[in-house]
C-alpha cells in the first residue's frame, strides 16, 4: 500500500532526547474540529471533505523550542521599535552547537532589503524576518519535491511561515524557516512561542510537467454533468468523487 516513503532524519543525539519528532497531520486535527456535529439537516464544515484534506495532508513540523518573540517593541537603548528572538536553546547553546543539533542556538534573520517591496515586509512592521532553525533532514524519493506551507485551516495567529517547495529528493540539508508576525492582527507583540507550537506542513508531489488548456463546454454536455450532483441531498462528492489519502 505505501509504494513511496518520506524520511525525517535528525541527529542521533537529538533522536535520543526523544522530543518533538514529527507527526502525520492527520495526528494533529485541531479539537475545535473534532467537536464539531453534522447531519443531513445541518451541514457543517466537518461534512466537507476538501477542508477535512486540507487538515490531514502530509506531515507536521513542531518547534523543538521554546523561543520568547518581542516584535515591534520599544527599544529603550534606541528609542526605535525593533524585535528580537530568544530562543530557549540558547540557555543551553554550548550543549547543542557540541552536538549540532540545527535549533536556534544562534539568532537567523532576513534583512529588509532581501524583501523590499513585498508585503510581506509590511505585514511584518518593516523588521527583519526572523527564522526557525529545524533540525529535520527531509528526504524523498527521486522526483518528488516538498512544499512547506504554514498548517492549513490549523495555523497559530500569531505568525506564519513563508511557503515555498523544495527539491527534497537533492537538497541535503535540513530545511530552515523564514516567519512573519502577523502585524495585521498583532500591532506589537510580546509573547512565548512554545515547544511543540506546529508551524509547518510538509507536503510531498512528484514533480511533473504540466500545460494549461482553457476549453469550453456546450450548455447541454455542461448541465448533463452536473444533474447527477444534485440528486442526492447528503455527501455525493464524498460517496462518488472522494478519493481516501493515507499518511502514516
Amino acid at each position: 500500500m505505501f509504494s513511496k516513503k518520506i524520511q525525517f532524519i535528525c541527529t542521533k543525539e537529538y533522536f535520543d532526547m526523544d522530543i518533538e519528532k514529527p507527526v502525520p497531520a492527520i495526528n494533529n486535527v485541531p479539537s475545535w474540529f473534532k467537536k464539531i456535529k453534522t447531519s443531513i439537516n445541518n451541514r457543517t464544515i466537518k461534512s466537507c471533505m476538501p477542508f477535512l484534506d486540507s487538515l490531514t495532508a502530509g506531515y507536521i513540523l513542531k518547534l523543538p523550542v521554546d523561543i520568547k518573540i518581542k516584535h515591534n517593541i520599544l527599544n529603550p537603548e534606541t528609542g526605535k521599535k525593533d524585535g528580537e528572538q530568544i530562543p530557549a536553546a540558547q540557555r543551553g547553546a554550548s550543549y547543542f552547537n557540541d552536538y549540532d543539533i540545527n535549533i536556534n542556538t544562534r539568532l537567523e534573520l532576513h534583512s529588509i532589503d532581501q524583501v523590499e517591496g513585498s508585503p510581506l515586509l509590511e505585514k511584518n512592521k518593516n523588521l527583519p524576518i526572523h527564522k526557525f532553525m529545524n533540525p529535520w533532514l527531509i528526504k524523498t524519493p527521486p522526483g518528488y519535491s516538498s512544499l512547506f506551507l504554514p498548517p492549513m485551516n490549523n495555523a497559530d495567529d500569531r505568525f506564519s511561515i513563508i511557503p515555498g517547495i523544495v527539491d527534497t529528493d537533492k537538497f541535503n540539508l535540513p530545511v530552515n524557516f523564514p516567519f512573519i508576525i502577523n502585524g495585521d492582527k498583532y500591532e506589537e507583540l510580546d509573547t512565548l512561542i512554545e515547544k511543540g507550537t506546529s508551524i509547518a506542513q510538509v507536503i510531498p508531489f512528484k514533480r511533473d510537467n504540466w500545460k494549461m488548456c482553457i476549453e469550453y463546454d456546450k450548455k447541454e454536455e455542461f448541465r448533463k454533468r452536473n444533474m447527477k450532483f444534485f440528486t442526492k441531498f447528503w455527501k455525493f462528492y464524498k460517496n462518488e468523487n472522494w478519493v481516501k489519502k493515507i499518511w502514516k
